[in-house]
């Protein structure tokens, strides 16, 4: 587990990066100083490699890269619950 991640898991609650363009209205729907972290998943997505000239042409062999993905499970002011890309999300205190 990264360590940014791991920091999130530990901590409990995060509160929005500077990086990514989540929307307002999405983002309007969590607290804005502390979100509840309910969990972390990770996703491996897998690469596709493609060998078959027909379908991309010019390309006898094209690949694409196999990508982890971290998970960050939060839950909304009305209880809901949602994913967001770690990347989107920092720690923001300890669990106690």
């Amino acid at each position: 587990m990264p360590e940014q991640v791991a920091a999130i898991n530990q901590s409990g609650s995060v509160t929005w990066s500077d990086e990514g363009d989540l929307s307002t209205d999405f983002k309007q729907q969590f607290d804005a100083e502390r979100i509840p972290v309910l969990g972390v998943r990770h996703v491996r997505v897998w690469g596709l490699q493609v060998d078959d000239e027909r379908e991309l042409p010019g390309h006898e062999r094209t690949s694409v890269e196999d990508e982890d993905l971290w998970e960050i499970i939060l839950e909304a002011k009305d209880g809901s619950r949602c994913e967001v890309n770690s990347k989107f999300v920092v720690a923001t205190g300890v669990r106690g």
